[in-house]
Parts: structure tokens; C-alpha cells; sequence
């Protein structure tokens, strides 16, 4: 069935489902319920999304419509070609959206007192001012360049703002090219008390005339180009005892220069100026999308509210949460102590991670502490987990690091992050050239009295300090015997290169994680009207996954997913997904975490895992699913996916014809994160023991928002 599911009309392409879920965090820019900055912000975070989207998906699929026979899409069964044309047909209306939602952000922050400005709105104070500016900090640095015979047409940087000029002389017609500095402010705040700023693009662009004075200026605009990122390191020749990361350097320098498969521009030009465009980078003008009011690049946003009182920018924004000291660990007692006596879960961002942080700490000074193993996918630019690392090592630990050098966008920080492991003495290993090690493990090895004990983190998430006060993540910490075996095998096996090793209770990607995923959902399908799946996790594009998924809900099982991102399945089709509910949360977190849950009940399995139902992770990923046997534990995670099912204000639910929509309006409506960052609050200040399910605290904090039991 699942070769030409597409057919069965219960899927859907995954481009295009990506790009509602992005017109999803532009709702969230479009909402006037939302705090002002936090408007701005999500404009923002919808901009480098849809940049990182054409960089990678937009940019693979141009590749593979290269092809001699392209390759058919096995949810929608349409060829690259086709998918690169609906893309091209869905941006932009999503460009207009993000530029009315722009102009009415714009307004409001006018309101409170910061105002963009046009150079001919200026006053003449502030005209003489720019003119300054511009003399004494702009123009000692600009690289102003024209186009002809003896000036070749230089390389444009992806996402580098530039001003084009077309110019004229005796000639003829030439083109003139005018970078917006990187060392440049974005903003360029105007003298006074108030908050009236000019950006430096619009500087330039209002200068480019006297750049350009020996020419007359025929047009102008403001454009960047966004290049084809997809580098893959197993398309390159490779000497078996080059160092792999000298390679992935290599692939760097060359990622700067692929092809362009996006030009933006913030007006719209003539079809001379336009043709010339498109010829000179090779694209086509479907691939040319027009920004009118929002900027080209929005960075920015993160700083801006810094400009205004501080009591206004703390209204205008979410209020302050500090994550929590998580309530598992007895207050003063260290996790590693606590996780020897029963298993802990810490819930990222409600509850801190400071406590893992500090429990590497401990075991680098810990005299009992043999070996240290830790998978790096991510990390923060400062990271105190490397420091720790680093100082275990030097304190004669056996400590090894296994990173993923292939973090997309992350790739230096990981490569110099690796040095420095080495320099301090750390065993440095990185993944397979096939396979990303996506899992997030560490494994710290205890000899006390001639016994070896183990403790065991397990996350859904990555072990990156600025993150994790961001996104939502549940990570696991214990000193399960069986469940250490299997992580120091685990470690083994990824030393020895060897992706079939065999596990008793993790679930490892690429060969151990499928199969059991798709045998308990068989397990719930005998069960028929009794059988239940309750999965949270990011997105779903493995087509065997949707089609077992299909299948029980034909069998009359109840499938709920909380899914944030790519959905491939349609919910509600009759006599395929009738049975399937998807629920989509945006909100000030990011949902991140991964809960897998088959049952219910005493015969419950539950699961937390690095891993999505994505093709790239059940295959092409080094992944990693643990088993939840604590009560207690259980109680948590059954906290989160319960808060998330009952959000009636972020929540959108997926209809069968591909759209999302939001629940119906209730008298005392959930925010899901809301609720988890209050409950985390309480039980921080209540200091109480938490007992098995059901939990009072949540039962009271539940009572007292929503005005019912």
C-alpha cells in the first residue's frame, strides 16, 4: 500500500505542509492577543525559517529536478518539478501576509514610540544628521562595483543585502553593484530622546546616486539572494584517512558558492532590470519574491524592544519565566545522588538544566567516576558542558565525545567545539558518513566497592544551555541497569563503526528503531476498538509509519498525535484516517520533545526519543527511543501530552483537506505552555514531594484555570 499511497488520498506533499506550518508562526505575528516584541519576533522567526527552507528543500529539490528521470514523491506522487512549481505558487501569498502583518506591527510600535523611517520622511536636522552618518561611517567602507569587460560580476554572499543599480552612460547601460556592509548596524537610530531610526539599507539605497555620480541612475533596489545550502559530505570523494573534519571544512568554503534558487527584492522593477537578474543568476522569475514593506532580513527584532523604557519593553513582551529547579530532585541534593535512588525527569524550558550541567560537574570530580560518554548534536557558543567535559578528562576521566559534525548550520561551531575536546585530552569520534548521529545519550560510569553502576540520560532534546530555556524537551536520567548496559553498548558500537548491534531495552535507529515502533502499533491494532496511540514528536513524512497508522485506524484504534510541524497524513478521511486526530501547538516555546505512547493503562509503553517519524530519522539516522518504566515519570509525561491535548488557544487541528484551524471557543479556555510554566512555578514554591498519578497539584493548578475538575 505504500508505494502509490498518494492514491488513497490521505497524504499530502511535504513541502507543502511545511509551508502551512510556517503560515502557522506568522498567525502568531498576525495575532494582537500576542505581546507587541513577541509579534515582531515571530515575523522574524517565520523570515529565517522560509530562508532555511529554500536554502535546504527548495535547494535539494532543484538538484534532484536536474535529474535524467526524476524521482516521483511518494506522498503526493508529484515529480520536483511539479512540487517546485505549487512552491513557487504558495510563497507569496505568505510574502503578503508577512507584509501586512509587518505594516500593523509597524504601526503599533509607532504608538509606543518606535518609528521606521523613510530617508525622505526625515526632518532636516535628521537629513543633515544621515548625511553625516553616511559620510564619516558608511562610505570609508563601502565596495561599490559596476559590471563590464575589465569587472567581472563578483560573487553575491547568500543573505547579504546589496543594492542594484542599473546605470547609464555614454556606453550605454551597465550595472552597478553596492554590498550592504556586514560590520554595519541593521538600525541607525536618529539624535533625541524618542526611539525614530533609519535602516542602514535604506541609507545606501538613498546614496547609491552619489556612489554612482558619474553614471545617471536608471533603477535601484534592494535585493539579496539565497544560495542552495544542501551540502552532502557522502557526495564527495573521500579518502578513507583524511580527517572528516577537514572535509566538512571543505564543504563549507563550498556552500558559500552553490546556486541560487531565491532572489528577493523590496520593490518591484522594470523587466529589462528583471530579465537581467534572472540571466545573470541563472533563475527564473517565479523564483524573484517581493517584500514591500517588511525587510529583507529581520535579526534585528531580538534587540529592538532594548530601545525603549524598561517598564514599556517588559510590557510589550512575555512576561519574564525563569525555569525551575526541577521538583524530582530534592532541593540541595545533586541529580546525580538523586538519580541513583529512582529515575528523574527534567522538563525543558518549565524546569532548568542546570542540574544536569552541574551533575557532569560532579562526576568529572568524583573519584568513583570512570568514563564519561556523551553524543553532541548541538551545542550553545558558550557552553559550560564542554568545560566539563574538558576538566573531567583532565582529571584523569576516560571521556568520550561522539559529534555530529553535520549539524546543518552548526557545522563550525561543532568542528571548533572538537578541538577543544581533544586539546583538553577527550576521545574525539564523529558520525558515519551514511548516517547522522542524531540521538542525544550520555552515559556516566560509576566503579564504587568493586561494582560498576551506570547513569543514563536520555533526551528528545540537545545538550544546548540557550536552547533549552527555549524549546520544550523531557529528559530522562537513570540508573536502570538494563538500560545502562544497552547505553554502554550502545557507545561501543558506535566506537567500532557498527549500526546492528543489538539492544534488550533501547530502541536504536537505523536498524533497531522502525520495526518495534511499527510492532507496537500492531500490538494496539489487534486490541481493535480497545487500542490506543498517543504520539508527540515534530513531523511525520515515513511513509511505512503513515501507513501503519492507517491501518489502525481502520482497525478502530484511536490515534491522537500532537505533531508541530510536517504532517503527510490526513486526518478524517473516511475509511482510512477517520480515527486520527492532529493537533499542532505555536506558541512561546517551541515544541521539541518526543513522547511515544502505545496503550493505556497497566499495559501502557511508553517511550522519549530524539526522534521524529521522518524518513531521514527512522533510516538515515543514528536515533535513540527509551522505555519509561517509572510511575512517576509516566505521571509527567502523561502531564504534558494531557496539557497539550486540552490547549484550546494555541492549539490548531489538522482537517482532511489540509488546512488548520483553531478549536472552537471554550468559557474558561488552556494555553498548554502557560498552564506547564504555572505548575512548574508551584511546585517550585510548595517545594512538595510529587506523588504517582493522579497528582493534586496539578488537579488544584488545573481547577483554578480552568474552573472545573
Amino acid at each position: 500500500m505504500s508505494e502509490k499511497i498518494w492514491s488513497l488520498g490521505f497524504t499530502q506533499n511535504r513541502e507543502l505542509s511545511w509551508l502551512q506550518f510556517n503560515a502557522r508562526v506568522l498567525e502568531e505575528a498576525e495575532d494582537e492577543t500576542v505581546p507587541l516584541l513577541e509579534r515582531l519576533k515571530f515575523l522574524a522567526i517565520f523570515t529565517s525559517n522560509l530562508d532555511e527552507f529554500f536554502m535546504i528543500r527548495v535547494g535539494s529539490l532543484g538538484d534532484l529536478a536536474e535529474m535524467e528521470k526524476e524521482p516521483i514523491d511518494n506522498k503526493s506522487g508529484l515529480t520536483p518539478k511539479q512540487q517546485l512549481q505549487k512552491i513557487y505558487a504558495a510563497v507569496p501569498p505568505l510574502y503578503s501576509r508577512r507584509d501586512s502583518a509587518y505594516a500593523d506591527v509597524e504601526r503599533c510600535l509607532e504608538r509606543e514610540g518606535l518609528k521606521r523611517l523613510a530617508i525622505r520622511d526625515l526632518t532636516a536636522e535628521e537629513q543633515k544628521y544621515i548625511k553625516h552618518y553616511f559620510k564619516h561611517m558608511i562610505e570609508p567602507i563601502l565596495s561599490p562595483q559596476i559590471v563590464d569587460a575589465h569587472h567581472p560580476f563578483p560573487h553575491i554572499e547568500g543573505k547579504m543585502l546589496h543594492i542594484g543599480v542599473l546605470l547609464s552612460r555614454k556606453k550605454g547601460e551597465t550595472f552597478g553593484l553596492l554590498p550592504v556592509p556586514a560590520s554595519l548596524p541593521a538600525l541607525i537610530f536618529l539624535p533625541g530622546d524618542g526611539g525614530r531610526y533609519v535602516s542602514v539599507e535604506s541609507v545606501l539605497y538613498e546614496y547609491a546616486d552619489n556612489v554612482f555620480g558619474m553614471y545617471d541612475v536608471l533603477e535601484k533596489v534592494v535585493f539579496c539572494v539565497t544560495r542552495n545550502a544542501d551540502i552532502n559530505p557522502d557526495d564527495e570523494p573521500f579518502d578513507g584517512e583524511m580527517d572528516f573534519r577537514k572535509k566538512m571544512e571543505k564543504l563549507l568554503k563550498q556552500r558559500r558558492r552553490l546556486a541560487v534558487v531565491r532572489l528577493e527584492m523590496n520593490q518591484p522593477i522594470s523587466s529589462h532590470f528583471t530579465e537581467y537578474f534572472c540571466n545573470r543568476f541563472q533563475i527564473g522569475q517565479e523564483q524573484i519574491f517581493l517584500s514591500r514593506k517588511a525587510p529583507l532580513k529581520m535579526e534585528y527584532a531580538y534587540s529592538l524592544g532594548s530601545h525603549l523604557p524598561e517598564g514599556r519593553q517588559k510590557a510589550l513582551s512575555d512576561p519574564p519565566f525563569s525555569p525551575q529547579w526541577p521538583s524530582m530532585v530534592p532541593e540541595g541534593q545533586s541529580l546525580m545522588k538523586a538519580a541513583l535512588k529512582k529515575d528523574i525527569l527534567l522538563s525543558y524550558p518549565y524546569e532548568s538544566m542546570e542540574p544536569f550541567l552541574q551533575m557532569i560537574r560532579e562526576a568529572s570530580r568524583d573519584p568513583a567516576v570512570v568514563s564519561i560518554r556523551i553524543t553532541i548534536y548541538r551545542l550553545a557558543s558558550k557552553a559550560k558542558l564542554v568545560e566539563y567535559l574538558c576538566a573531567a578528562a583532565e582529571n584523569g576521566k576516560d571521556v568520550t565525545a561522539l559529534i555530529e559534525l553535520r549539524a546543518r548550520f552548526d557545522e563550525q561551531n561543532n568542528i571548533d567545539w572538537s578541538e577543544r575536546l581533544e586539546e583538553a585530552g577527550c576521545k574525539v569520534i564523529y558520525g558515519f558518513e551514511e548516517y547522522k548521529v542524531h540521538s542525544k545519550i550520555c552515559l556516566i560510569t560509576r566503579r564504587e566497592h568493586g561494582e560498576t553502576r551506570y547513569i543514563t540520560q536520555v533526551g528528545t532534546g540537545n545538550y544546548n544551555e540557550k536552547t533549552a530555556a527555549q524549546y520544550t524537551d523531557v529528559s530522562l536520567v537513570t540508573c536502570n541497569t538494563a538500560i545502562g548496559a544497552d547505553a554502554a553498548a550502545f557507545f561501543n558500537n558506535m566506537a567500532l563503526a557498527n549500526l546492528d548491534g543489538a539492544y534488550n531495552r533501547l530502541l536504536v535507529a537505523p536498524h533497531g528503531f522502525k520495526n518495534r515502533i511499527l510492532e507496537l502499533m500492531d500490538e494496539q491494532i489487534a486490541l481493535g476498538a480497545e487500542g490506543y496511540i498517543l504520539l508527540k514528536f515534530n513531523s511525520l513524512t515515513d511513509i511505512d509509519i503513515i501507513a501503519k497508522i492507517s491501518e489502525a485506524s481502520c482497525a478502530g484504534v484511536r490515534v491522537e498525535m500532537v505533531i508541530r510541524g510536517i504532517c503527510c497524513l490526513l486526518p478524517g478521511i473516511p475509511e482510512y484516517t477517520e480515527n486520527v486526530t492532529v493537533t499542532s501547538i505555536v506558541g512561546r516555546f517551541l515544541e521539541h520533545s518526543r513522547i511515544y505512547v502505545f496503550g493505556r493503562g497497566d499495559k501502557e509503553k511508553m517511550y522519549i526519543s530524539s526522534a521524529d517519524l521522518m524518513t531521514r530519522n527512522t533510516t538515515r539516522r543514528v536515533e535513540v527511543a527509551c522505555p519509561i518504566d517509572s510511575p512517576e515519570v509516566r505521571a509527567r509525561l502523561h502531564e504534558i501530552l494531557s496539557a497539550m491535548q486540552r490547549d484550546t488557544v494555541k492549539a490548531r487541528m489538522l482537517h482532511s483537506d489540509g488546512t488548520y484551524g483553531k478549536k472552537p471557543p471554550v468559557e474558561n479556555p488552556i494555553c498548554a505552555q502557560e498552564l506547564l510554566m504555572r505548575l512548574a512555578v508551584e511546585r517550585a514554591e510548595t517545594a512538595a514531594e510529587l506523588p504517582a498519578e493522579p497528582d493534586p497539584l496539578l488537579r488544584r493548578l488545573w481547577k483554578r484555570l480552568t474552573g472545573r475538575s
